[in-house]
């Protein structure tokens, strides 16, 4: 790759871990379209997307845990079963053609943009049951519908794996919307969430041989750095704008891959 074209890929990257750090979620979601854009392949693309999660997600959880908005219980319980889902996701991912990866991707970018777009309020969980987690975390209370947030959790983890995300387009949306839980710790336990998915899916395709190692611990400095603006940002700032803007170009995205996949057939 030129020098210039590999800078401009840099800086790509760079801004999109900025806006997805603030957004509580690692950005696999773009990080994944901008490498295809610069001709590397799906696999390997999704692989050094995982990778790098994992570097975004590390970097944010410093901030986010500072701010006391990871409910780390939640988060360690759900990830039990994502991470599995994530690593076999990834193990497999080759068993699939780049062709239906991408489909499946503009899918995942499409339902993340009408969360981003549309204002949801959160659910309440479960009558009182045995599987129904009662959770507190400052003044905010809610609770966890075990029985629904495990198995969910897996096939979140397993697509994630698949198409190279960490699935925080997926955590917070069900955190929020299923189970109650006040969007600000949605994101903060997110933000680690991600993390723990991203290495299980990574460590899949890491056994599948597809990671670019050269590019991705390239890229590791300037992501790490871009998690903290955009975590000490999301912990300042009214992300509902920034997420209905950011929304209606995922819908442009989620089409134009679409588009992609159809003509590449």
């Amino acid at each position: 790759m030129p020098a210039v074209t590999f800078w401009l890929f840099y800086l790509a990257m760079v801004a999109n871990a900025v806006v997805f750090s603030a957004l509580g979620q690692g950005g696999g979601v773009l990080y994944t379209p901008i490498q295809l854009f610069f001709g590397i392949d799906f696999h390997t693309a999704a692989a050094t997307t995982l990778f790098l999660v994992m570097v975004t997600s590390l970097s944010s959880t410093l901030v986010f845990r500072k701010a006391g908005v990871v409910d780390w219980p939640m988060a360690f319980v759900l990830e039990s079963t994502t991470t599995l889902g994530g690593f076999l996701g990834g193990l497999y991912s080759g068993h699939f053609t780049g062709r239906f990866l991408t489909f499946l991707f503009a899918g995942v970018i499409a339902f993340a943009a009408i969360f981003m777009v549309r204002t949801f309020h959160g659910g309440s969980c479960c009558p009182e049951r045995f599987y129904c987690w009662a959770r507190r975390l400052g003044d905010e209370h809610y609770a966890v519908n075990l029985a629904l947030a495990l198995p969910i959790s897996f096939v979140a983890g397993g697509v994630s794996g698949l198409i190279g995300v960490a699935g925080g387009i997926l955590k917070v949306p069900m955190m929020v919307l299923l189970f109650g839980v006040p969007i600000n710790i949605a994101v903060g336990s997110s933000s680690f969430m991600v993390g723990l998915t991203a290495t299980g899916g990574f460590l899949g395709h890491l056994k599948a041989g597809h990671v670019n190692w050269p590019v991705a611990l390239a890229l590791v400095p300037g992501i790490f750095i871009a998690g903290q603006i955009g975590a000490r940002k999301a912990v300042k700032v009214d992300k509902r704008r920034m997420k209905v803007y950011f929304g209606y170009f995922l819908f442009a995205l989620a089409a134009f891959l679409a588009a992609r996949a159809a003509w590449l057939s």
